[in-house]
């Protein structure tokens, strides 16, 4: 697994991603991605959506991808610098999906949702350094010496519309969130309003 995303998450109400550290009395304590890591108890009120439980929809109903191979696929096509953004062009940011997913489910996965792709990615690039394969299955092998992170259960959160910049307590649009539903979505030009998703054989429970 080259990044690792085991404990990693975004949380509601937090801007950002955060390293799960452990379990505590009135929520998680969580440390955040970036420069400071600094730690700080997430509430047991805000929605936790792990990156390892994520997947992007594929035009086969009863597959999706898993974010971490989405993000083997873009570091192979584009290295550890995305060539976008979340303030690119839509054009920029469909067509950067399309290039690392060709067959993405283009009724269920929004223009939000690539975003935080895009977003996700340039974080974890920036402070996970990629890890060849061998050096990957090396460090899996090995005792762990960290605190363990809490391991939350996966439930499935239903897609909805957005084309404006998600916010940061919005949740990637795929079966494998851990978190609330957006507002539910209008019929037109979405089919997911009126048939929930399939989720995939690969998903965990």
């Amino acid at each position: 697994m080259p990044y690792e995303l085991q404990e990693l998450a975004a949380i509601s109400g937090m801007p950002g991603l955060y390293r799960l550290v452990r379990a505590a009395r009135h929520g998680v304590l969580v440390e955040s991605l970036d420069e400071k890591a600094t730690r700080t108890l997430a509430p047991a009120r805000n929605k936790v959506s792990l990156l390892s439980e994520i997947s992007i929809y594929t035009q086969d109903p009863e597959e999706t991808v898993p974010l971490t191979e989405v993000f083997e696929r873009i570091y192979q096509k584009h290295g550890a610098a995305s060539p976008v953004t979340a303030k690119s062009s839509e054009d920029e940011l469909t067509s950067f999906l399309a290039g690392v997913i060709p067959d993405y489910d283009r009724d269920r996965v929004y223009l939000s949702d690539i975003k935080k792709l895009a977003s996700w990615y340039g974080i974890v690039s920036e402070h996970r350094p990629y890890q060849e394969a061998a050096a990957a299955e090396a460090i899996e092998e090995a005792p762990a010496t960290t605190e363990e992170a809490p391991k939350p259960k996966a439930k499935s959160a239903k897609a909805t519309k957005a084309d404006t910049e998600p916010s940061a307590d919005e949740p990637l649009s795929t079966g494998g969130v851990i978190g609330a539903a957006d507002e539910a979505p209008t019929a037109e030009g979405n089919p997911e309003a009126t048939a929930p998703a399939k989720k995939s054989r690969k998903k965990a429970e």
